[in-house]
């Protein structure tokens, strides 16, 4: 049994349509950190292309490893050519987190990672990485439209890093939520992510396009 909207054929026998949308990820480019101050997706920079093609793009975080106890962030840029990082947004953040011993739990609005209006970087986690080894975060951004030129620009983050507060104390897991937009009606052409202290001693994010 077929299911039809609008004169449209959606299912058919049970298969979906070859026509039908369906939020397909394309990988778009891959940067790897070693000992790196900055990794930065820039619009026509090695296929990195924030041109409308897509409506959503998505950051993956895979085990970004901190030089420093410090917290990953991210801030944009609508330059065309020399690029400042200096978009105004605003955000807000909350965490929740437990440590390996069953003894510390909490849920947290974190409004020293929020922002108003403000051009500084945009903290992602809800709290800072140790250095050890069982220390790293991983988890995700997507801007939305970013290429848009009439409304301001979305983002929401899932970041979830392990911090060890002295480097042999109890580990804890935080799992950190932040949205917020990118006061600009220009189009966000770059994105950079960065520690707040030192550099980011190895990870990899990906940038896929979704359709």
């Amino acid at each position: 049994m077929g299911v039809i909207s609008n004169g449209t054929t959606l299912l058919d026998a049970g298969a979906l349509d070859s026509g039908i949308p369906t939020g397909a990820m394309t990988l778009i480019k891959t940067l790897t950190a070693s000992s790196s101050a900055t990794l930065s997706f820039v619009n026509g920079v090695s296929s990195v292309v924030f041109d409308g093609t897509y409506k959503e793009y998505r950051f993956t975080f895979n085990d970004i490893h901190p030089a420093a106890i410090s917290y990953f962030s991210v801030n944009f840029s609508d330059d065309t050519s020399s690029h400042s990082y200096d978009l105004t947004k605003t955000s807000t953040s909350f965490v929740a987190w437990h440590d390996e011993a069953d003894s510390a739990t909490s849920l947290q609005y974190r409004a020293s990672y929020d922002l108003a209006q403000a051009t500084g970087v945009q903290p992602l986690g809800g709290d800072t990485m140790g250095i050890t080894n069982d220390n790293c975060g991983v988890g995700y951004l997507t801007i939305y439209d970013p290429a848009n030129t009439t409304f301001v620009k979305h983002f929401i983050s899932r970041f979830k890093p392990n911090y060890n507060a002295a480097n042999g104390s109890t580990p804890y897991t935080h799992d950190g939520h932040t949205a917020g937009y990118i006061n600009t009606t220009a189009a966000v052409t770059a994105v950079q992510f960065k520690m707040s202290t030192g550099n980011i001693d190895a990870g990899t994010i990906k940038l896929y396009g979704i359709k």
